[in-house]
């Protein structure tokens, strides 16, 4: 199968530290900074309105969060994400693909005890529509052993 993927590997104590250097760029960069320059301006506003409290950084990176959601909402233009392979898949990559998960179902015990319930939940169906004569529990009374409930089964079969 041919793929066009760029993989990223991170290898070692040095991966595990550009990773996280990575992290807090992006999270300084998008989050941090644009929530401080909220709280300034903010705390700025409370010099001229006497109302308004003053915030600290936490609620600044709210505020940020809150303007920019706000504006990803409210925009005209919409943001449309659209991701396209270069190729479509062949038949026999499809054929594979498909092979693989049902391989997978096969093996996971998850969707095995499912199955087997749902076919335990058949068998019972079908023997309910099959003319086997049903209990009454009106009759079954102050059953307390196997023998006893083996014994009335019995006798309504006679009947």
């Amino acid at each position: 199968m041919k793929r066009n993927f760029n993989v990223i590997q991170i290898k070692g104590f040095m991966g595990i530290i550009y990773l996280a250097f990575i992290g807090i760029c992006l999270a300084a960069g998008f989050g941090w900074f644009p929530g401080w320059v909220c709280m300034k301006l903010w705390n700025l506003g409370t010099l001229y309105v006497s109302q308004i409290p003053a915030i600290g950084i936490f609620q600044g990176i709210l505020l940020w969060g809150i303007i920019a959601a706000s504006y990803y909402t409210f925009r005209k233009d919409k943001l449309v994400v659209f991701m396209n392979a270069s190729e479509g898949l062949s038949e026999e990559e499809l054929k594979a693909i498909f092979a693989d998960m049902k391989k997978q179902a096969r093996e996971d015990t998850f969707i095995k005890n499912m199955l087997k319930s749902r076919s335990a939940e058949l068998k019972i169906r079908n023997l309910s529509e099959s003319n086997i004569p049903s209990v009454d529990i009106r009759e079954i009374k102050n059953t307390s052993s196997v023998k006893s409930l083996n014994e009335q089964e019995e006798k309504l079969q006679h009947k």
